[in-house]
């Protein structure tokens, strides 16, 4: 590129431009950059939010504003001082690529409500109004989980913010990173104990990385900047705590919104090349080598794949990572764990050496400890957490395993165990066909609720579940076409799904981006969806395209087996519900119910087909497994 020429004061300058993403507001500035814009390769993107140069626009250094460029868009956005403290914070917001904000308005958020508004008016930010503020909290989680970008909570102080807490720990738990901004009663009257005060920092204490309180003499933008920073870094909660009287202050003329620029790094970092040859030794060795991806596998799938085709490598997959890749594909063995298939289990068992990629060891993972282990994680304190492992690799996945492939020798060879998973899937599936064919006195079998879900989902639609039966069997019995899968992982949060499916949609919402345009399907049992039931009114209020599944067996499933396990009296887990079909109808949303597969088929069918929220009640016997 030839940057711009000027004749200034008897000289010739070169002035290089500054290009600003249309979706995050990050800034490609020439003139810090090493390379200019028109040489940047193609395939290029935002290192923020992952959109690619069309999404960028020329900034016109003069005015300020965005010029329209190549699918830039054609307004102009005003980069003057904000007015009040909550219009620096919301432009900090946007200009670190918060797109989303869910929550609840009340009387002590209404200034950041305002400023919200301002920047939703300006097409910067979009604002869910919920029913619940801990729906509000599981779905800027599930957004996180699905897309690693950021995404913000907003309530009020007291009551409104400690609905946040349970969504904000299964965030913190399963390192998805949120912003959660709450309210507080006006500074002046904090300590006396007065209508809805709650010390917020001691209640976020533990599940927030990193949180402050906004005074007045405090700098707005880079506290809000720091928020941002720490949860992405992280992939943690940051919490802001903003009172009351603070939001509505007029910005000292100095405090100008934060943004990215300089403070954000590449994340791709490289392993110790001590390590690398310890786990590439160790394989080598071996004969029948298996992957164990995780959920920090999911970003670089690619990766994952190309190297268990190159070397022929069984991919057996933990929970939160089904649909890293296709059950179809044939180096893919499906889930192992308590809810996995026997599949994985058998050529899990049947491997000399595992490489296990961003995944843990807990006790649902159901991952062997007796097998040699590498284990890869860009997480040090995740390596090795629970027992020792042979090689702990502190790195970024898919850059390890570029250097894991450089140094295998080519003449490495593994058994190539395609032959066995076959002969496996075909056991299993004939297996299902039995237990899908099963019909109870209270309703079908959860093998054939998934058998026609597998038929009938998209396959690139993005699907949340919930916690309970549904949970255990979804994950045994539904095969996967790289649907990617969000759950509520090491909290186990019953209620996650429909929630998590709200901050899933939104993400289908953004041009531009890998997930446009997907369906949403969500799956739960009766006693999770009823939880947060009224949020189906805020998917009707917003026109979300999210067809819920609902398996209902009037009870808390899960929970009666589990006393019948300890040898107790099933008590108290049974359920009294409403027919879920109307309810749905009763919302201005579509509903269907079904008691056979047949029904089910063509009830999913509509409702997929359906452009907007939709719910399908089935009937299930939780005695059939």
């Amino acid at each position: 590129m030839i940057p711009a020429l000027l004749v200034s004061a008897g000289r010739l300058d070169f002035r290089m431009s500054v290009y600003v993403c249309d979706v995050c507001n990050y800034r490609y500035d020439e003139s810090k950059e090493e390379i200019p814009w028109d040489d940047l390769p193609e395939d290029w993107v935002c290192p923020l939010c992952g959109v690619g140069k069309d999404k960028f626009s020329l900034l016109d250094e003069d005015s300020g504003k965005e010029k329209a460029g190549d699918g830039g868009h054609s307004g102009e956005v005003d980069h003057s001082v904000p007015v009040t403290v909550s219009d620096v914070l919301a432009e900090t917001m946007v200009a670190w690529g918060v797109r989303w904000v869910f929550g609840m308005l009340g009387h002590s958020n209404l200034g950041m409500g305002e400023a919200v508004r301002k920047q939703e008016e300006k097409g910067k930010l979009n604002f869910v109004s919920i029913r619940h503020e801990g729906a509000a909290s599981f779905a800027c989680s599930a957004y996180g989980k699905l897309t690693r970008r950021l995404s913000a909570c907003l309530t009020i102080a007291g009551p409104g913010a400690t609905n946040l807490l349970t969504g904000l720990w299964d965030a913190n738990l399963d390192r998805s990173p949120v912003l959660a901004v709450t309210g507080q009663v006006e500074a002046q009257v904090l300590g006396p104990g007065g209508f809805q005060e709650v010390d917020l920092q001691a209640a976020f204490g533990r599940v927030a990385a990193w949180q402050q309180t906004v005074l007045a003499a405090s700098n707005y933008g880079e506290l809000m900047s720091l928020a941002c920073k720490n949860s992405l870094t992280g992939r943690r909660v940051s919490h802001l705590v903003v009172p009351d009287e603070i939001q509505k202050l007029e910005s000292r003329d100095q405090m100008m919104p934060g943004n990215p620029e300089g403070r954000m790094m590449a994340m791709e970092i490289g392993p110790p090349v001590s390590s690398v040859k310890k786990a590439a030794d160790l394989l080598g060795q071996s004969k029948r080598p298996a992957i164990i991806a995780g959920y920090g596998a999911l970003p670089v799938a690619q990766s994952v794949v190309e190297l268990a085709e190159e070397f022929s490598l069984p991919v057996i997959t933990t929970y939160k990572a089904k649909g890293l890749l296709s059950d179809n594909h044939p180096l893919a063995c499906g889930v192992v764990g308590r809810s996995g298939t026997p599949v994985a289990a058998k050529m899990m068992a049947g491997s000399d050496c595992l490489l296990v990629l961003g995944a843990g060891f807990s006790a649902h993972s159901g991952i062997l400890k007796t097998i040699p282990t590498i284990q890869v994680d860009f997480d040090a304190a995740a390596l090795a957490r629970f027992h020792s492992v042979n090689v702990p690799v502190w790195g970024e996945i898919g850059i390890t395993l570029s250097h894991l492939k450089a140094r295998l020798s080519k003449t490495v060879q593994f058994e190539d165990r395609r032959r066995d998973i076959a002969e496996n899937w075909d056991s299993w599936r004939r297996e299902k066909r039995k237990r899908a064919a099963h019909v109870g006195d209270k309703g079908i079998s959860s093998a054939a609720v998934y058998d026609v879900l597998t038929r009938t989902a998209p396959g690139d639609s993005l699907m949340t579940i919930d916690v309970g039966d549904n949970a255990y069997t979804f994950g045994r019995y539904f095969e996967s076409d790289r649907q990617p899968v969000i759950m509520s992982g090491y909290l186990g949060s019953i209620g996650f799904s429909f929630p998590a499916a709200m901050g899933v949609w939104a993400a289908s919402q953004e041009e531009g981006s890998e997930f446009a345009g997907r369906k949403v399907i969500s799956v739960s049992g009766d006693g999770g969806f009823a939880q947060y039931m009224g949020e189906f009114l805020t998917a009707v209020k917003y026109d979300m395209d999210i067809t819920h599944l609902l398996l209902n067996n009037n009870e808390l499933g899960k929970i009666s087996r589990e006393q019948q396990d300890e040898d107790f009296q099933v008590w108290n887990t049974s359920l009294v519900n409403v027919n879920f079909a109307e309810f749905a109808e009763s919302c201005g949303a579509s509903g269907y119910r079904a008691e056979t597969a047949e029904e089910l088929e063509k009830a999913l069918e509509r409702a997929i087909d359906h452009p907007g929220p939709a719910l399908v009640e089935v009937s299930v016997d939780s005695s059939l497994h």
